[in-house]
């Protein structure tokens, strides 16, 4: 056992000291081997064709000079695909997205649908015969333009309810002393992890096994046994690395054709998305325009909040950004109406990214925020804290814990927020105009059911086997500290196991979930191994396994309102003859439950602040009218923060154990870029004087508004 102090609290035992990642040697030398490179015999390579009209039908598929070219082996299409079974309710509650179930019919739903997979000896036969194909469409005409005015919106209940209310908002507006009513839009964006979509398939002594990257084997394997018709037990997943995921992956395209593939020519058959393909096949973050308005007293308490959200979906697929859902716990009123609307478009299907809902929907709230404090001539983190709620502003559940406004304290503390000057464009340094920036974060702390078991073997070792998955975050490694304390044992002594759905059911690592879903199963099969134990006692060679079902224990919890928080600060420059825009140092401030390791905990963090940074500033993805589909896209034309972009970012965090949960965990995944482009935002216009409402906050929009005002 290690005794450690972090600052705060003494911290005996692994959970709360730093730990480099388990697998970090293995990563780093080349052995820990992706889902694109594990060797098969006998594997033939996958490339998908997508189609290039937005709207319309598949009038034919020309397959047979491609059959003729060297080394394909087949050509997949909605006219020889076998059928899928779609109407179904997966395990995570939804139905699944059509754009997974390809080549079921001969409708295109937008640019960059899947219409045909080339089955190839080589990936250089596959893309070459799949660029060679000829597909012919019968186009039809297309929309993809959103607009706060379209008359198709309409409200959607996704994981939470489309649109809350309570209180008269137009009564409580009018009384309000003063009243903020703006408009503000994000634009589409992009996950682009380092590994690309990969998924290789084979079937083993009548068993169908998918080697895959994904954010959850135990996931993927139910989508495929239910599309397949095969019982669950037939069907193996394992991922156990990944290059990133941020939502996006999940069950998709290429994991399904990859397995029709492998079926219609019985041996392995792998498929890897195109960092192009990525851009259309595996999800993004719908725009969106968000009109906030707020009515306050002179001091700045909130009588009214009314937050409307509308994104785009498919046609194909019901997918909301639930950009509105963060003021549903950030801030209450006398008058509260929240409201997620969709409308569906000629575009890809968007789907959950990093922060999803939180990050644009703080954006716009925060932002509102600050105008509101302007308008008051109150300082912006004591209009915060003047609006902190006693209760959840809709559910009106007691607060779990919230330590927003130890979050700000320690954060201006730090920042020095005390000496800053509240009046917009007054600190200049030869032709940078200076200022900062604050902002509030909220992500939920959620928990999914997981099983898991832990082995005492002969050795004096112990074996954790559990569904996880490591997309980056350090699981594997927090998964070792925390068996070893609930063993009471070193963590040199543990071996982690994860990403293989042969291990039981787990949840995924998505919403901020993972860490704490998954320490929650191995903790109680490691504490009820702890007391089979006999001291001093000889283990048989087969080992001593227990094996636990969180199932139960988290249905019983008690209904709270459970989120982690932070607070958000920046210091930026603005060019005042070419409107570019510098952030010259973050800090972040959160309340995210016990950290369990540090190390990969502050990464997490900065990356998510790093991530907010290109929010800001750079990302945003343009398509053309015409064609329906994207200008550049891939990471030559869609910009995204780099090293010469990103500052001194500092994350750090108050005590904020979760008492009902066995480690105390919460979760961190999500929440360091809630409320990062808000703070930018913030910041950028007490440098200047100018509100920006939309990002990004590219250089010419910063000039068009007027430039710095000097």
């Amino acid at each position: 056992m290690t005794t450690a102090t972090s600052g705060r609290t003494t911290v005996t035992g692994a959970v709360g000291t730093a730990h480099t990642r388990v697998e970090g040697r293995d990563k780093v030398t080349g052995a820990a081997r992706y889902a694109g490179e594990i060797p098969f015999a006998d594997l033939a390579h996958g490339w998908l064709v997508v189609s290039t009209v937005a709207r319309g039908r598949i009038l034919t598929v020309e397959t047979a000079p491609v059959l003729d070219m060297p080394g394909v082996l087949t050509v997949l299409h909605h006219g020889n695909a076998p059928r899928l079974e779609i109407d179904y309710i997966g395990s995570l509650g939804v139905p699944p997205d059509p754009t997974a179930a390809v080549f079921q019919n001969d409708h295109v739903p937008y640019a960059g649908w899947p219409v045909a997979l080339v089955v190839a000896e080589t990936p250089e036969q596959a893309r070459e015969a799949a660029e060679s194909l000829v597909v012919t469409y019968e186009r039809e005409p297309h929309d993809i333009a959103l607009s706060a005015d379209h008359p198709d919106a309409y409200a959607v209940d996704g994981h939470m309810p489309g649109v809350t209310e309570k209180g008269d908002l137009e009564a409580e507006l009018a009384a309000s002393a003063h009243v903020v009513d703006v408009e503000y839009t994000t634009p589409e964006e992009h996950h682009a992890m380092m590994e690309p979509h990969a998924a290789t398939a084979l079937w083993d002594g009548g068993r169908l096994e998918v080697v895959d990257s994904n954010q959850g084997t135990s996931w993927v394997a139910d989508e495929l046994a239910r599309m397949f018709s095969l019982d669950a037990s037939a069907v193996r997943v394992r991922s156990e690395h990944v290059g990133g995921g941020f939502g996006s992956k999940g069950i998709r395209a290429h994991q399904v054709s990859a397995v029709m593939a492998a079926t219609a020519l019985r041996r392995p058959v792998r498929v890897v998305l195109t960092r192009r393909q990525m851009f259309s096949l595996t999800g993004y973050r719908s725009p969106t325009t968000q009109r906030v308005r707020l009515g306050a007293d002179p001091d700045g308490r909130l009588r009214a909040l009314d937050h409307r959200s509308l994104s785009r979906t498919s046609t194909v697929w019901e997918f909301v950004e639930p950009s509105a859902g963060v003021a549903r716990v950030m801030y209450d009123a006398d008058a509260h109406r929240t409201a997620n609307e969709v409308v569906r478009l000629d575009v890809p299907s968007p789907a959950w990214m990093r922060g999803p809902g939180e990050a644009p929907g703080s954006f716009a709230l925060e932002a509102a925020l600050d105008e509101l404090a302007e308008r008051c001539g109150v300082d912006p983190i004591e209009l915060r804290l003047r609006n902190e709620p006693e209760l959840g502003p809709v559910s009106g559940l007691p607060f779990a814990a919230r330590n927003l406004a130890a979050c700000f304290r320690e954060g201006a503390r730090r920042f020095g927020w005390a000496g800053r000057d509240p009046r917009p464009g007054v600190r200049r340094e030869g032709r940078w105009l200076l200022g900062t920036g604050t902002a509030a974060a909220s992500f939920p702390a959620g928990a999914l059911p997981s099983t898991a078991a832990v082995t005492a073997e002969a050795d004096g070792t112990f074996t954790v086997r559990i569904a996880a998955a490591d997309i980056g975050t350090g699981a594997r490694t927090a998964l070792t500290l925390v068996a070893a304390d609930a063993l009471r044992v070193t963590p040199d002594r543990v071996r982690v196991r994860i990403g293989d759905s042969d291990f039981g059911p787990a949840g995924i690592a998505g919403g901020s979930m993972g860490t704490r879903s998954w320490a929650w199963a191995v903790t109680a099969a490691a504490e009820e191994l702890r007391e089979r134990l006999v001291p001093g006692g000889v283990v048989p060679p087969e080992g001593v396994t227990v094996r636990s079902d969180t199932t139960a224990a988290i249905g019983a919890l008690a209904q709270q309102e459970r989120h982690s928080f932070g607070a958000q600060f920046a210091e930026v420059a603005v060019d005042v003859t070419t409107g570019e825009v510098r952030v010259r140092r973050m800090l972040g401030i959160f309340a995210a439950g016990r950290i369990v390791n540090p190390l990969t905990a502050r990464g997490q963090l900065v990356g998510g602040m790093t991530w907010g940074i290109s929010m800001a500033l750079h990302e945003e993805a343009v398509r053309d009218g015409a064609s329906g589909g994207l200008y550049g896209p891939d990471l030559a034309g869609y910009h995204v923060a780099t090293h010469a972009d990103v500052p001194a970012v500092e994350a750090d965090w108050v005590d904020d154990p979760d008492p009902d949960d066995p480690v105390g965990i919460k979760g961190i995944g999500e929440v360091g870029i809630v409320g990062a482009a808000a703070a930018i935002a913030n910041a950028v216009w007490h440098a200047t004087g100018v509100r920006h409402r939309s990002l990004p906050i590219r250089p010419d929009r910063v000039l068009e508004a007027g430039g710095p005002r000097v």
